[in-house]
């Protein structure tokens, strides 16, 4: 997913052009914007973080785009791509030593795993939107 930050900045197209460089298929895209409700519902995980609240509020601060990628590996793959959560400590060339601001602005959300990939997707997508 794309966060508010980098689409703000006009970085979408460099960071989808980045990702399908890499060797992503794009399986579904939209843009959006999450309601605060449906941003605590997405980051329910980090309810009882000090964080957590501001985590909401930026995140349903501003359009979004989530985004269902495929790859061999993809999950590993990915994170790599992506780079370190903090920018400052991120590799060079990876999205986010790229195009994030700080460590809460930090660009894109990646899965950690594949089962919360599935979750994920399913969050902001329906079967069919998948399935195409």
């Amino acid at each position: 997913m794309i966060k508010p930050d980098a689409v703000t900045d006009g970085f979408s197209g460099p960071i989808i052009q980045q990702i399908e460089d890499a060797g992503f298929r794009i399986v579904a895209i939209k843009k959006t914007k999450l309601s605060p409700e449906d941003a605590g519902r997405f980051y329910a995980v980090h309810a009882e973080r000090p964080f957590f609240q501001s985590l909401c509020d930026y995140m349903s601060s501003s359009h979004i785009i989530p985004m269902v990628l495929e790859k061999e590996n993809a999950v590993e793959e990915f994170r790599t791509l992506i780079g370190s959560t903090n920018p400052a400590q991120a590799a060079e060339g990876t999205i986010r030593k790229r195009f994030a601001r700080s460590l809460e602005s930090n660009a894109i959300h990646g899965s950690d795993s594949d089962e919360n990939a599935a979750i994920e997707s399913n969050f902001f997508f329906t079967e069919q939107e998948l399935n195409g």
